[in-house]
């Protein structure tokens, strides 16, 4: 699909007698040698100034150059003449000759050809031999060419491919055996365009040369495969015609040669072991004069292997292939080709007359039509010599090298535009196209129209070819081949800005870099796309309202396909051909040539976000449905729009079933903010995000649809439908909506069940169906499911007989709706069906509420569920149940399992209990809060229903309320006991406290440093921390790796292996939480909490075992003030300093080892005692403990 356009020509002239030229790579210039009385002068031709290099005595007539050939890295030329003499011109000597005849072969040179890395140069003689030199021009090889070459390929061939062995019926196999061909070439020599010369082509990698010559003992010519050492691998097959130019393809695949024939002219292939590999047929050539022959001279391929070069004596031809198609691109009247080494599509040209330089610089273009809608029809030109190939590939998606159209030109074309044609006709809507070709006559105009199928038709021919260009293709291209990057409805000039693509594959906007890599580019009114060399196709938002524009303007999409709307994945070297926006196309060329019309989401989206704002939804539901994109787009990229507009959307669509299509695609999900988020740069989006989240989304449209939809009689399905797809469906309106028609004596009735039936579970329709008691319409949808009629048909007979009461029930009961049938129960005033029912559904509560009014049933149904309350171990609620009955003895059985003592003593008392039986439940009650170390509560039942003071108070002191133990003991004038009870037990808390200072002192000496002493190993030695030191000390040979692989156990690395993940492929197989059973997650749980000495989990254990001590310290902190305050009240002044120092210490080791664990930057919070202490998030806190401040002193 690509056409070569020229886009830089530059010449220079009066310098006659050009003997040869050559490119200079190291300064981009073109040397030339030609001969000025009787001197070789040597010159290099920059910015269109000739510089002389050297200049010398031109050898005897005649003569001709061989080679002339630039090193840069020695700054000399070679020269190499047929008559033997090899010269090398120094530009820069030193200690060296400038001009230097570095030597001679006597019986002259045929070819010769140096290695693309310049270290070899290869000359053939004409006496028949080959001679490998160096570049110092030492000799390597030297092989001679003899008949007996030719045994080295003893080629078969059974003639596969060509015409002769086709099948031709069944008669003529009879006849003759198909795989002998009637004609095999023996290898004759050309008729015409023989000049018996000799050619040298090498590979591109250098590793093999070719030789072309005639062996005259066989009157054959040959092509000889040699190696890089001189060794002969191949020979050809014999070709008749075959003549001397020969080129090599880079690329290595293909030799190309020429083979002439008496009735065609054709370039053929040959592999490297000298077998045909197919050819193409070159076109009859528009002589000067009639009957002339046009002698071709040689053939070249461009660096890049993509376009071959056929020069003859006046003209050259330029050809490139595509989809095994040969495409003639370019004819230029010049003749002498020479290519740029390092610049593809590059080139150097000499004028027949030897007298002119030119030199061209070409780029591979696609010539497209306007892609700015509603113009865009995707029409490409495709030059084909005198043959111009037009496609609409938006009307007919035609794989090259077949076409739409084909238009016979008068010559063979160079270029061509298309440009849009203003019809001046406001009614028409299909849009006409200008086509103009330039060629060697002028230029010629065709017309292209859209609203026919006829080929383009021919307008005009333009002779000034100055005229045409100004009005076609300048107003297409910048005059370095770029494309304008916003357009005009009626023009194409830029008016924001130019995009172009350098030779280097760097797109710059405004001359300034804005992406690398890039490989081809086109320009949309909405977007920049362009291909890269990673094989993405990426779009950028372009934003029209930017004046003058750079590279930071633009947010070039991340290499991320699977994520991101604006890049996507593409076929290996696949390149863009055109857009298409108006159907959201883009068209790729592979590299073999065929063409791929995709939909990228990018562009389908913006096309549908666009209609959306429009208002036009028909156009965006349509995409949507083509495009499979997801329906909620439509409401949720705008969403308070979409439901102001529900009637316009119902209008625009019409048709039922598109209705119900996007109300069954309805979710609760925003696929604006999630799936397809918009992508344009964020200061953008805000304007075009939703203004509100909500739940209920789905609900929300379906009401706005039932609205608009109300009243309208065709629309019932799409009711129906909003109905079922709420969340969660709304059967019954839905069935409701049936009965109504059905009320109405509608012929929709059929449809509509069998609708609903479709949208949702027929069974559960069923039931709901029961739930509304319609039997007729129950009825209706059994018929509709996969039901027996055995078996439903009694189902409803039996329904039918009931009364509407009992059968109400029944319907309810059977759907399990217990509540709803215990009201039917109610109404059918079966008081002891309705008791059994409660009991058997659990439904006291709802029998409650019906009776609340009733005190006899409402007492028997209490009754009933106190009993239910105290079978379920609910003693509390059964107790109060218990009590509004006025059953004592049960409410203080009740109260007694609840351990709520007061409740349960106060109850028996109002039995009224026994005196023993009392004494006896206290007793009890006192045992059970004893069990549950609530020391107040037994102190209270002691003293208050027992009457055991000295139990009471020992109880008092045992809680560490000394106060209420003293008071005990003072009311009841009883003061031994302050000796015999209370100081014992004072000492008894004491010695309990001392104990559990010492223990947690103990800890946190020996837990503090531990922890310090992990943190430096893990530190020091992270493999040894987490992995264990495997090989007891030793070095870990280099050659081991350490990098995690996806075949390792865990599915992790060393340091994650504890972790349970991995830091990639979350939430797949990588990741070592989903690869690991249940039994070795149980396992490592199992570790964690014994935190074994030297695992891996020692460090977290010590840590939580450090916060649950502080939080022991922190909970005694109240109880150890008082004892202390007692123990000095009792004259026990030392025991007392004793607890409070061992108090302040273990406090003050808390505060040291939580800074030190959770780091000194983390300034630990100590709050006073009555502000308490809790656990958070971080470091523990520690209370303040305060003591008695005199004891200090």
């Amino acid at each position: 699909m690509r056409n070569l356009r020229c886009v830089g020509h530059s010449w220079i002239g009066s310098i006659p007698s050009i003997k040869a030229t050559v490119w200079d790579v190291s300064n981009d210039s073109v040397g030339c040698l030609r001969e000025v009385d009787g001197l070789l002068r040597l010159e290099r031709w920059v910015d269109d100034v000739l510089y002389p290099i050297a200049s010398w005595d031109a050898p005897p007539s005649p003569y001709e150059v061989m080679n002339l050939h630039f090193s840069g890295d020695t700054e000399s030329a070679t020269i190499i003449f047929d008559n033997g003499d090899i010269v090398i011109v120094r530009e820069n000597p030193t200690n060296e000759e400038k001009i230097e005849i570095v030597g001679s072969i006597d019986a002259g040179i045929s070819a010769a050809s140096w290695s693309p890395d310049d270290e070899i140069l290869i000359i053939t003689t004409k006496a028949s031999t080959i001679i490998y030199l160096t570049r110092e021009f030492e000799e390597l090889v030297s092989v001679e060419l003899t008949a007996r070459d030719i045994d080295v390929s003893d080629h078969v061939s059974v003639g596969w491919g060509k015409k002769e062995t086709q099948f031709k019926g069944k008669k003529a196999r009879v006849l003759r055996d198909p795989t002998v061909p009637e004609t095999v070439d023996d290898g004759r020599l050309a008729e015409a365009n023989e000049l018996r010369e000799t050619t040298v082509s090498w590979r591109g990698d250098g590793a093999y040369i070719a030789v072309n010559s005639i062996e005259d003992s066989t009157r054959r010519r040959i092509i000889r495969i040699y190696s890089r050492d001189g060794l002969l691998e191949s020979v050809s097959e014999p070709v008749d015609g075959l003549i001397g130019p020969l080129s090599w393809r880079p690329a290595g695949n293909l030799l190309a040669g020429v083979q002439i024939l008496k009735d065609k002219r054709q370039v053929v292939f040959f592999e490297r072991n000298g077998l045909r590999h197919g050819q193409f047929p070159l076109r009859p050539l528009d002589s000067a004069e009639e009957g002339t022959e046009v002698l071709i001279l040689s053939l070249q391929w461009n660096v890049d292997s993509t376009v071959l070069a056929i020069s003859y004596d006046d003209r050259v031809q330029l050809w490139t292939m595509g989809n095994y198609h040969w495409y003639l691109k370019q004819e230029i009247m010049e003749t002498n080709l020479k290519w740029h080494p390092e610049k593809p599509l590059t080139c150097a040209l000499t004028l027949k007359s030897r007298d002119r330089i030119r030199r061209f610089q070409y780029r591979s273009e696609i010539c497209a039509g306007p892609i700015l809608p509603p113009s865009d029809y995707g029409v490409v030109a495709v030059i084909d010599g005198k043959l111009l190939k037009v496609t609409s590939l938006r009307k007919a998606n035609i794989p090259p090298p077949m076409f739409l159209h084909e238009i016979t030109l008068g010559a063979n074309a160079n270029d061509v535009s298309i440009r849009l044609e203003d019809s001046g006709d406001k009614n028409s809507r299909l849009p006409r196209f200008r086509i103009l070709v330039l060629h060697p006559k002028g230029i010629s105009v065709y017309l292209l129209d859209m609203s026919t199928s006829q080929p383009p038709s021919w307008l005009e021919d333009v002779k000034d070819p100055t005229t045409a260009l100004g009005i076609a293709f300048t107003s297409l291209r910048q005059p370095d081949g770029s494309l304008p990057l916003a357009f005009d409805e009626n023009t194409t000039k830029a008016s924001a800005g130019v995009f172009r693509l350098t030779d280097s594959g760097s797109l710059l906007v405004n001359d300034k870099v804005l992406v690398r890599g890039c490989t081809s580019y086109l320009v949309s009114p909405s977007h920049l796309i362009f291909t890269t060399s990673q094989h993405l196709l990426k779009f950028v938002h372009l934003h029209p309202e930017i004046e003058n524009m750079d590279g930071t303007a633009l947010e070039i999409p991340p290499d991320t396909p699977e994520s991101d709307e604006r890049c996507r994945s593409i076929e290996r070297g696949a390149k863009l051909v055109t857009a298409i926006p108006s159907i959201f196309a883009v068209v790729l060329q592979m590299p073999r040539g065929n063409l791929e019309t995709i939909y990228p989401r990018a562009l389908v989206l913006a096309g549908i976000r666009q209609s959306i704002n429009e208002g036009k939804y028909k156009e965006a539901f349509m995409a949507c449905r083509t495009q499979r994109v997801d329906m909620n787009i439509l409401h949720d990229h705008q969403q308070e729009q979409f439901i102001a507009h529900v009637g316009a959307f119902i209008d625009q669509i019409k048709q039922v079933q598109h209705i119900d299509l996007f109300l069954s695609s309805l979710r609760e999900e925003d696929v604006s903010q999630t799936m397809y988020r918009e992508t344009v740069r964020a200061e953008e989006r805000q304007g075009t995000e939703a203004a509100y989240v909500e739940k209920g989304k789905v609900n929300r449209i379906c009401n706005a649809f039932l609205e608009a939809l109300s009243g309208r009689r065709a629309n019932v399905k799409n009711m129906i439908t909003a109905q079922v797809c709420k969340n969660p469906p709304d059967l019954d309106a839905g069935l409701l909506e049936i009965v109504r028609l059905r009320e109405e004596g509608s012929d929709q009735i059929d449809e509509t069940v069998e609708h609903i039936c479709f949208l949702a579970d027929v069974n559960r329709l069923f039931d709901n169906a029961l739930g509304l008691y319609d039997l007729q319409l129950i009825l209706l949808i059994a018929q509709q499911s996969q039901k027996d009629p055995r078996e439903y048909l009694p189902f409803l007979q039996s329904f039918q007989r009931m009364e509407p009461l009992r059968r109400k029930f029944s319907i309810d009961n059977h759907l399990g709706r217990s509540r709803k049938a215990l009201g039917y129960l109610n109404d059918l005033n079966e008081f002891d069906e309705l008791k059994t029912y409660t009991v058997k559904h659990t439904l006291y509560e709802d029998a409650l509420n019906l009776y609340r009014y009733d005190e006899d049933e409402y007492s028997s149904i209490m009754q009933l569920y106190a009993d239910h309350l105290k079978s379920t171990s609910r003693f509390k609620e059964a107790a109060t149940a218990f009590h509004y009955l006025n059953d004592h003895a049960q409410a203080s059985e009740c109260y007694r399992h609840a351990n709520l003592w007061q409740d349960s003593l106060s109850t028996a008392s109002l039995i009224p209990l026994a005196s023993d039986a009392l004494r006896s439940l206290a007793e009890t009650l006192a045992h059970s809060a004893i069990e549950t170390k609530d020391f107040h509560a037994a102190a209270s039942i002691h003293l208050d229903y027992l009457h055991d003071i000295p139990s009471a108070a020992k109880y008092f002191c045992k809680g560490y309320h000394f106060s209420a133990a003293f008071r005990t003991i003072t009311l009841s004038s009883q003061p031994d006991l302050l000796t015999s009870v209370f100081d014992p037990t004072l000492a008894e808390n004491m010695a309990s406290i001392t104990e559990l200072v010492a223990d947690c002192k103990a800890q946190l000496t020996a837990q503090v440093p531990r922890i310090l002493e992990l943190r430096e190993k893990k530190k020091a030695d992270p493999l040894a921390f987490f992995e264990g030191d495997a090989n007891d000390g030793k070095d870990i040979p280099d050659d081991v790796s350490l990098a995690p692989t996806d075949a390792s156990t865990m599915g992790g690395s060393l340091f994650t292996r504890y972790t349970g993940r991995t830091g990639t492929m979350t939430g797949t197989a990588g990741t070592g939480t989903s690869r690991r059973s249940s039994k070795n997650r149980r396992r490592e749980e199992r570790k964690r909490a014994r935190g074994k000495k030297g695992s891996v989990y020692e460090e977290e254990y010590l840590m939580n075992s450090m916060r649950r001590l502080v939080e022991r310290i922190n909970s005694v902190d109240e109880e150890v003030g008082r004892l202390v305050e007692w123990l000095v009240r009792r004259n026990m002044v030392e025991r007392a300093r004793a607890v409070e120092g061992g108090m302040r210490e273990v406090v003050g080791l808390c505060v040291k080892g939580v800074q030190e664990i959770w780091g000194a930057e983390k300034e630990v919070e100590v709050t006073g005692a009555s502000e308490g202490g809790g656990k958070k998030e971080g470091p523990p806190t520690v209370k303040e403990f305060k003591g008695l401040g005199f004891l200090n002193l």
